[in-house]
């Protein structure tokens, strides 16, 4: 399974080699196990979102608010774009649900929520984010915003973001928890995590994507094996599937780094001590959003290739690749995600009872509307055997309505029998000819039988002269119609 996700890396890498940053690193002391353009200067995208959730936490940590806290979306936030939760202003979120709304779905209007909560604007919270990186050793990076949307300053590079991603896994442990989530769930919108390694690689627990036409696909992911945590980046990757399949590949072989066998290797340091590259980040819109694409790149990508369902499609190709089992037609986001999280605005859950009941609402609807026209639906034996309990006793009162039942019988039933059957299910109406029985039952006696099979009421007719073949009488068609319906 390996040597495919190795083979196509390596192809990537090889046509590709000058448009990509690739670190990988242990989590533990810093270890560099590979490294190619790490100290390339890039543009972040939202993988500056990391960076926001440090000074986030550090501020809980230190006491200036709480997870609970509550944070009100301002008119900057709703301002936010593109990828966004969408509240309106005004619109209350705890500092803990805007940090999952932040690492699962990258909502650029949570970033700005969360920036102002804890600093009051985002130019002071930016402040903040660069006195970090400084106190971190992040010696290449400069922050403007909290969310990475396109900014000349926003600049960062591999080796920074491996020293930040290190610095969340050792600094804060107790909140590892909003690295690795599946995905979110609000009301009937279920968002998974864009990071495609969660549930699928082994060992995989976090981190953050990022995308912007300038910086093309980034990812910085972590995987633990054994007990051993290695962080992976990924600058540049042409898309999501190919920044996947890079960071699964660099993590792989870091875990097959056999450390007694070290001394055979250049030593390569760790991660503070890899050099800086003084150049200007590259520029990739043309490459990553120009017209030669023949769908503009974006971060949802992903939601857009499994939804086509195409095993040829190389993110296609990255699941078959990554799952022990390559079992065919199985849905991709169901590959052990685990169930997402709850979100929510408020200070306070939705209550479980009326959350249950109103997502209930809509599928009684639909089978209430499924009964009558059990016939007709496509749902096949869903609302046929939905339909039959209600069906079947309806048919009984078969001596009440034999002048009704009489009347137009021969000429209509040919024609308008299904109709008149549809419209007529849950009344009368349909059962009223069978009356008619009583003087021909020596001819349809056995039609009128198996028609009034499931009746209590069957063998009231007088079956005394079985005919082998019933002639043409409107009561055939309107049995025929009450047994489809059942």
């Amino acid at each position: 399974m390996w040597v495919g996700i190795a083979c196509a890396a390596t192809s990537l890498a090889t046509t590709r080699a000058g448009a990509e940053a690739l670190l990988v690193i242990e989590a533990e002391n810093g270890r560099v196990l590979y490294s190619q353009n790490a100290g390339q200067p890039w543009y972040p995208a939202s993988v500056t979102k990391l960076m926001t959730a440090y000074v986030t936490l550090r501020a809980v940590k230190e006491g200036r608010l709480a997870l609970d806290t509550p944070l009100t979306v301002s008119p900057n936030a709703v301002a936010q774009s593109p990828v966004k939760m969408g509240f309106g202003v005004g619109t209350v979120v705890t500092v803990d649900n805007a940090l999952k709304m932040l690492m699962v779905k990258s909502a650029n209007d949570m970033a700005v929520v969360l920036a102002e909560g804890v600093a009051s604007s985002i130019e002071n919270f930016a402040d903040e984010m660069n006195a970090n990186a400084r106190r971190l050793g992040m010696i290449q990076s400069s922050f403007v915003n909290p969310n990475g949307l396109p900014a000349d300053d926003q600049i960062s590079s591999a080796r920074d973001l491996a020293i930040l991603a290190r610095a969340l896994i050792r600094e804060l442990p107790e909140y590892d928890y909003y690295w690795h989530l599946p995905g979110i769930r609000m009301g009937k919108m279920v968002r998974w995590n864009y990071n495609t390694l969660i549930g699928r690689y082994p060992g995989a627990d976090g981190m953050k994507t990022g995308f912007i036409c300038a910086s093309g696909f980034n990812l910085v992911a972590s995987a633990t094996r054994n007990g051993r945590r290695l962080i992976a980046v990924v600058l540049g990757a042409p898309s999501s599937a190919a920044r996947a399949l890079k960071a699964a590949q660099l993590l792989e072989r870091g875990f097959n780094t056999n450390p007694g066998l070290s001394w055979l290797m250049p030593p390569l340091g760790t991660v503070e001590s890899l050099q800086p590259i003084a150049a200007a980040p590259p520029n990739l819109r043309d490459e990553m959003c120009g017209g030669h694409r023949k769908r503009p790149a974006s971060e949802d990508e992903d939601d857009l290739a499994v939804d086509s369902a195409n095993p040829e499609t190389p993110y296609a190709v990255f699941l078959a690749n990554l799952r022990p089992t390559k079992a065919k037609g199985a849905a991709p986001l169901e590959v052990k995600m685990g169930e997402p999280v709850l979100v929510y605005t408020g200070t306070k859950p939705p209550a479980p009872g009326a959350q249950a009941s109103t997502e209930s609402k809509p599928e009684k609807k639909k089978t209430a509307v499924i009964k009558p026209a059990a016939a007709k639906d496509k749902d096949g034996a869903t609302a046929t055997s939905a339909a039959t309990s209600h069906a079947a006793p309806k048919p009984k009162p078969k001596a009440t309505a034999a002048k009704d039942g009489a009347k137009d019988g021969a000429k209509d039933a040919g024609k308008h029998g299904a109709s008149t059957a549809a419209a007529s299910s849950g009344d009368a109406a349909a059962p009223k000819p069978k009356p008619k029985v009583r003087k021909d039952a020596a001819k349809d006696g056995a039609a009128a039988s198996a028609a009034a099979s499931d009746d209590a009421s069957a063998p009231k007719p007088k079956p005394k002269k079985p005919a082998p073949t019933p002639p043409p009488m409107v009561v055939t068609p309107a049995a025929d119609q009450s047994s489809q319906v059942k």
